[in-house]
């Protein structure tokens, strides 16, 4: 299929400039005008601006069908709109909107309700337009940065909890040191190819030998950088005390967007200028993804905080996802963009619970504050149910279609050790998902206090439990996107 050049760079550029505009807006708002009752209205606002930034995915994705063009190329290869970046762009899409609908009560209740807080969500998600669609070195760094420095102000938002200032410095002194890692690397490639584009850096890695010095160096570096990103062993160790510390409505954007954005810098990376060193990187990430699924399963067994629990499954889906990639078929590549969109149902849907469970003077992050969630809220505990039961991968939920995909990949690449591992850490993960079954549904009821609810916490609750039951019944939609997603 043919490329098409854009000569009008705005139209490339609408998705991020509507939101960056929008964002611009409500600190101008804030600053000026809002009084404490006017921003209740922000989060609709977000909701505007992610409607107007949706038209143009749409448009782009439109002209993509119809015109028979397989990407929009603009300002000189630096940028690209393809059926990937427009699929991961989507996930960012509703990752951000429920977000937004469940953190105006959240916020009142954490008592920092404030104007930036809603500007950095769509700055976040401008970030994460770069890392899906950059086909450039210098690009996908600044949509990296970008994407990073919001979520170390959102994390450490809750200016009064030193919870919160904690994880916020460790997040951000890590996330910076991983950053040098992924410069340096990203200097080796521009040294060896001259040029920063994706295209330029693979055919000059791919004229010399895999195990290279420079180009082994290179890409160990730039791996260091965005494993940390993903939050994969042994660079994970920001990720508990982060999602513990964050408010949790951050917690969950950080889990699902974050990562999703991180993936799809990675798959650039190791599928584009990488791809040449497969033979050199695949032993590395499948020595990582066992480390990964080992660390993140083992320690959420012993977390009573269900935050840190949540942090270190979250590790856990990371190894997983990197099996996708250490298989390298299409069903592999296939498998992780089923397995980026459903855990952003499933994992939004978990911390969504959670967020009912925080009232004024109840924190409601630890496992014994579920205890007997059954009785007291039916309806919460279902869903809580739901959302576990598709984490770990049971049927007919959507986390099943996820796991399903990547173990099909490694047995057709002949990658048994790796799917038999994988298959006894789901295991591992049915335990300590019961174990907050347990408590929910055999657990006594020890707080009566009513759980906080509005109106969109329980329509985000709804689209999440929804989607995660209608893609386990009925997948084929989101086999279809994620089979036109991935590049090839």
């Amino acid at each position: 299929m043919s490329q098409y050049y854009s000569t009008n760079e705005a139209f490339a550029l609408t998705p991020a400039l509507t939101l960056a505009l929008f964002g611009c807006w409500i600190l101008v708002f804030d600053f000026l005008f809002a009084n404490s009752k006017q921003k209740r209205y922000f989060a609709l606002v977000v909701v505007a601006g992610l409607i107007f930034a949706g038209v143009g995915l749409y448009r782009q994705q439109a002209f993509l069908a119809t015109s028979g063009d397989s990407s929009i190329i603009a300002f000189s290869g630096a940028l690209t709109i393809d059926r990937f970046a427009l699929y991961f762009n989507w996930v960012f899409e509703l990752a951000t909107l429920i977000v937004a609908l469940v953190s105006y009560n959240y916020l009142e209740i954490e008592g920092e309700h404030h104007g930036e807080y809603y500007a950095l969500l769509l700055f976040a998600q401008c970030g994460m337009f770069f890392l899906a669609a950059g086909t450039d070195l210098v690009t996908l760094f600044i949509g990296l940065e970008l994407m990073a420095l919001c979520f170390y102000v959102m994390v450490g938002f809750l200016r009064g909890d030193k919870r919160s200032n904690e994880a916020a410095i460790k997040y951000l002194l890590l996330g910076a040191f991983s950053s040098g890692f992924l410069v340096y690397g990203f200097s080796i490639m521009y040294g060896l190819a001259g040029s920063t584009r994706l295209t330029d850096v693979a055919a000059a890695i791919a004229a010399r030998p895999a195990w290279d010095p420079l180009v082994f160096l290179a890409m160990t570096t730039t791996a260091v950088g965005l494993l940390f990103k993903i939050s994969a062993a042994p660079f994970h160790m920001w990720a508990p005390d982060a999602y513990e510390g964050a408010p949790t409505t951050i917690t969950a954007y950080l889990s699902v967007a974050s990562k999703a954005a991180s993936f799809a810098f990675l798959l650039r990376i190791f599928l584009g200028p990488l791809a040449p060193a497969r033979d050199a990187w695949e032993p590395l990430l499948a020595a990582v993804a066992i480390l990964t699924m080992t660390i993140g399963n083992l320690a959420a067994i012993s977390q009573t905080n269900i935050k840190r629990l949540l942090a270190y499954s979250s590790i856990s889906h990371a190894g997983y996802m990197l099996l996708g990639l250490i298989a390298g078929n299409d069903t592999g590549i296939q498998g992780i963009a089923v397995y980026v969109m459903v855990y952003a149902f499933m994992n939004l849907g978990a911390f969504l619970v959670v967020i009912a469970l925080r009232r004024k003077n109840i924190i409601g992050d630890d496992v014994d504050d579920m205890a007997g969630l059954m009785y007291r809220s039916p309806g919460y505990a279902v869903l809580m149910l739901i959302f576990l039961l598709s984490l770990a991968g049971i049927p007919p939920t959507a986390g099943f279609l996820g796991k399903y995909y990547i173990f099909l990949s490694l047995i057709e690449t002949h990658h048994y050790l790796l799917a038999v591992i994988a298959t006894l850490y789901v295991a591992v993960a049915i335990y300590y998902y019961f174990r907050i079954v347990k408590t929910m549904f055999v657990g006594e009821l020890t707080e009566k206090a009513p759980l906080a609810t509005s109106f969109g916490l329980r329509v985000a609750l709804g689209i999440t439990g929804v989607l995660t039951l209608a893609v386990g019944v009925y997948p084929e939609p989101v086999l279809r996107l994620a089979q036109n997603s991935f590049l090839r």
